[in-house]
């Protein structure tokens, strides 16, 4: 288990120093002047210039990206002017539109995504695998008929129609909920979770369609393995089969995919966050292409890409630690 989770942990790094790379290849390195950018439509060419000499801009790009590499492990000083100004590690730089540092402003947004992403998980799971396990032990018969059009109906739905029927619904035509404002977890815990119900219902119902179906077939893969058929022969009932014996062969498959789907909304559950107004990383990302401001787009992309790399190796991880087979190979 010790070189399994060690050559896994050498891999995650691999794909970050990669994913780094190809980040900043994609918005530094395509055309267009980032210094025009961060300096504004009405600079001179001086003051461009300036800018320019700024960020480290004249140097080769060999430089620039090691530049970047160093500002996300150790800091980075950048010129300001007579003086310089520090940026702490991790640093992806300074806004264009504020000049507040990029890691500062993504902490401030990421607890509102957390909280998204961690309550969707629970109702995804809750919903996704007991609706799974019921309908492979109700196979063939009408509730599973009905499930399985559920679940359908689930994965086919966007979750951006599903969240705006919920809104005209709940709050506008029935209006038993206020339509949301996010209120911070440390402010109003109550006011916290009743103003996230709706995105919480939103995303956990569309996950949870995929989950559904994925436990499904997992349970029934399972119950069609010899092992189940010595429980059968020996009477143990249906149920307990099901729930004992096909849900343990069900569940690896499902931790692995909730914690790439949790890492990927760490990132930024973008059409969400923009549908309820939720001030978290998919709406900071879209502020941010509206505006052009290349130092938060690229740090929300690369907090995106960290989260998702690091729940794979996550997944990767505890996949092993339910079933050890994986390990040894």
């Amino acid at each position: 288990m010790t070189g399994f989770v060690l050559k896994k942990l050498a891999g995650a790094l691999l794909v970050l120093l990669a994913l780094s790379l190809a980040v900043y290849a994609l918005f530094y390195l395509a055309p267009g002047d980032p210094a025009r950018l961060a300096c504004g439509e009405r600079c001179t060419p001086q003051q461009v210039a300036q800018v320019r000499d700024q960020l480290g801009l004249n140097e080769s790009v060999f430089a620039q990206y090691g530049h970047f590499l160093q500002g996300l492990v150790a800091g980075r000083d950048y010129s300001a002017g007579t003086g310089t100004l520090h940026c702490d590690a991790p640093c992806l730089g300074f806004s264009y539109q504020n000049d507040r540092p990029v890691t500062e402003l993504l902490l401030d947004r990421l607890p509102a995504t957390f909280s998204l992403a961690l309550g969707a998980l629970v109702l995804w799971l809750v919903i996704g695998v007991g609706t799974g396990l019921l309908s492979a032990l109700r196979r063939g018969g009408l509730t599973e008929r009905a499930l399985t059009v559920l679940t359908l109906a689930g994965t086919g739905t966007p979750v951006f129609i599903l969240g705006l029927l919920l809104l005209m619904l709940v709050c506008a035509y029935l209006q038993w909920l206020p339509f949301p404002t996010y209120v911070p977890f440390t402010e109003d815990p109550e006011q916290w979770a009743w103003n996230l119900l709706l995105p919480w219902v939103t995303l956990g119902f569309f996950e949870s369609a995929k989950y559904a179906r994925l436990t499904r077939s997992s349970a029934l893969e399972t119950l069609a393995e010899d092992h189940i058929r010595t429980f059968r022969a020996y009477g143990v009932g249906e149920r307990a089969v099901v729930t004992r014996h096909a849900l343990r062969g069900a569940l690896p498959p499902v931790i692995a995919l909730s914690a790439v789907d949790l890492g990927t909304m760490m990132g930024g559950a973008v059409l969400t966050e923009s549908l309820f107004g939720i001030p978290g990383l998919g709406k900071t990302l879209i502020d941010g292409v509206r505006v052009v401001d290349l130092p938060v787009v690229t740090g929300v992309v690369l907090v995106t890409g960290v989260a998702v790399v690091l729940a794979g190796a996550l997944a990767d991880l505890l996949y092993a630690v339910a079933d050890r087979r994986v390990a040894l190979t």
